[in-house]
């Protein structure tokens, strides 16, 4: 990997885990548990657009496991991250070869849906019963509005990356 890449990447994942625990810190916005921006997510898609799907990962998870040092967020928390994240990584992985960057604020929403997604199953799975999925429906309407904040936020930084001329974003 190149040095100026790898800086770039370590730059990303720097100011995602910054994003990730300065909202941490932020009382909840509106009274449903675990419904949160999820502003991490705008690097999580800059980093998707700029350099790719496997970078993208990789800065989701450096920020999931070093968030939770930093936050004191292992065991449960941890595990709701990475589920949540994961599936909201493999989708916004799958949409954004269909919708580019020009849609890049419609990946976000799915993504956004997809980590309710992943977190209502796990949930599921800890708790053993399926009635914690009538929480889904509450979740989407979050996941809706959060996902189409955090995508346009990604659509403007995205517009004005200043990479190196030979990287341009959107491949």
């Amino acid at each position: 990997m190149k040095t100026k890449k790898l800086t770039q990447l370590a730059l990303l994942t720097a100011v995602s885990l910054v994003i990730f625990v300065a909202e941490a810190q932020i009382p909840p916005i509106v009274p449903v548990p675990g419904v949160k921006l999820g502003l991490a997510n705008i690097i999580t898609l800059v980093a998707m657009a700029a350099f790719g799907r496997k970078e993208a990962l990789a800065i989701f998870l450096a920020r999931a496991v070093l968030g939770a040092v930093f936050t004191g967020g292992f065991g449960s928390a941890l595990l709701f991250s990475l589920a949540g994240g994961f599936c909201a990584w493999a989708i916004m992985a799958a949409l954004y070869g269909v919708f580019g960057k020009k849609l890049i604020w419609v990946t976000s929403i799915f993504g956004a849906l997809g980590h309710n997604a992943g977190q209502l199953i796990a949930a599921m799975l800890i708790l053993r019963t399926p009635a914690i999925l009538y929480y889904g429906f509450a979740l989407a309407a979050a996941g809706i509005v959060t996902g189409t904040f955090t995508g346009l936020a990604a659509k403007a930084v995205v517009s004005r990356w200043e990479g190196p001329p030979q990287e341009k974003i959107g491949k």
